[in-house]
C-alpha cells in the first residue's frame, strides 16, 4: 500500500511544500482581470478572420442550447456581440490586461520550481516574459475558436434532441473541448512555463492535464443547469453571486493547471534522469530513505543483522588477548 502511495504522489513530488492553494489563488486573480479581455479579442480576431455572421451562427445554436438557470446565454450572447463590435483602439486597449494572464502563470510556475532551479536560472522580467510568450496563443485564437464552433452546431443539435443522442453530443463536446485545449496547454507547460520542461512531458501531460479540463469544463455547463439561488450568502444580489461562482471554478480550473504542471516537471526529470544514466529524483530519495532507515547512519546494519564496521571501530570494544602464563 505504501508503494502505491508513493507511486501516486511521485508526479507531484515539486507541489511538497508549497502552497498549492494560495498559488491557485493567485492565478485566479490575474484570470479575473484578464479572462474577458482575452475572450472579447478572440472572438474578434476570429470575426475577422470568418465573418461575424457566420461567428453568429455557429454560436447560435449553443447559446439556444444553454441552461438559463443562472442566466449564462445571455452573458455568452453579449459577450461574443461585444467582441464582434470591438473596434481596434478597444482591442489594442484589451491587449494589456488580456496578457496578464500569461504573467500570473509564469509567475506561479517560477515559485514552483525547486530554490536551486530558481537560483541557476535568475530569470529576470518574469511578468514580461510570461505576457510576450502568451501573445502566440491570441494569435492562434482564430483556429482553435473556429475549430470548436465548427463542432458546436452538432453537439448542440444532439443535445437538444434528448435521449442518448445528448449523451454523444456531450461526448462529442468533450473530445471538441479536450481537442482545442491540448495544443493550448501543451504550450504553456512548455513555452510559457520557465525552463522548457521537455517536450514529451510537456505533450503527454499536457495532453491528459487537457482532458480533465474538459471534463471539468462541462461540469461548470451542469452547474449552470442547477436552479441555485446565488445571491442568497450575498443578501439577494445575484450578479454579485454569480461572480463569486465563476472565480471558484477558475480557481478549480488553476489548481488542476498547476497539478498538470507539477506532474510535467517530474515526468521531465525522470526522462533526463533517463537519459544521462543517473538514478532519478525518486530513486534517489527511495534509496536515502531506505539507507536512512536501515538503523540510522550512526549505527549502520546488514541485513542479517551483523555490525559491518570493523571490530575496533564498533560500540563494544575488540576482546584483548590474554597472555599465555609459562608453566
Amino acid at each position: 500500500m505504501r508503494d502505491v502511495r508513493r507511486m501516486l504522489a511521485a508526479p507531484f513530488r515539486p507541489l511538497r511544500g508549497r502552497d498549492l492553494a494560495l498559488h491557485a489563488a493567485a492565478i485566479t486573480f490575474y484570470a479575473g482581470i484578464a479572462v474577458v479581455p482575452v475572450a472579447l479579442l478572440a472572438v474578434w480576431i476570429t470575426g475577422l478572420v470568418a465573418g461575424a455572421d457566420r461567428v453568429r451562427r455557429l454560436t447560435g445554436h449553443t447559446i439556444a442550447a444553454l441552461p438559463d438557470a443562472i442566466g449564462a446565454p445571455r452573458a455568452l450572447s453579449a459577450l461574443i456581440e461585444a467582441g464582434l463590435h470591438l473596434t481596434p483602439a478597444l482591442a489594442l486597449a484589451s491587449l494589456l490586461p488580456a496578457t496578464l494572464y500569461g504573467e500570473g502563470l509564469r509567475r506561479a510556475f517560477v515559485s514552483l520550481r525547486s530554490p536551486r532551479s530558481q537560483r541557476t536560472s535568475g530569470e529576470a522580467l518574469v511578468g514580461w516574459r510570461g505576457r510576450i510568450l502568451w501573445l502566440p496563443l491570441l494569435g492562434a485564437a482564430p483556429a482553435l475558436l473556429l475549430a470548436a464552433f465548427l463542432a458546436l452546431p452538432v453537439t448542440s443539435g444532439l443535445w437538444v434532441r434528448g435521449g442518448w443522442y445528448a449523451v454523444g453530443g456531450v461526448v462529442l463536446s468533450f473530445l471538441a473541448c479536450w481537442l482545442v485545449l491540448t495544443p493550448v496547454v501543451i504550450w504553456v507547460f512548455r513555452y510559457v512555463a520557465p525552463g522548457s520542461p521537455d517536450w514529451r512531458a510537456a505533450a503527454a501531460v499536457g495532453s491528459f492535464t487537457a482532458a480533465n479540463l474538459s471534463g471539468f469544463l462541462h461540469g461548470f455547463v451542469l452547474f449552470c443547469a442547477l436552479p441555485l439561488d446565488l445571491g442568497v450568502p450575498f443578501g439577494g444580489f445575484t450578479e454579485i453571486g454569480g461572480t463569486v461562482a465563476v472565480g471558484l471554478w477558475l480557481y478549480l480550473f488553476h489548481v488542476i493547471v498547476l497539478a498538470g504542471y507539477a506532474a510535467t516537471l517530474s515526468f521531465s526529470d525522470y526522462l533526463a534522469a533517463r537519459s544521462t544514466g543517473r538514478p532519478g529524483p525518486d530513486s534517489t530519495a527511495d534509496a536515502a530513505a531506505g539507507r536512512d532507515g536501515a538503523g540510522g547512519p550512526d549505527t549502520p546494519e546488514r541485513r542479517d543483522g551483523s555490525d559491518p564496521r570493523p571490530a575496533g571501530e564498533s560500540g563494544a570494544a575488540a576482546p584483548r588477548e590474554q597472555p599465555s602464563r609459562s608453566a
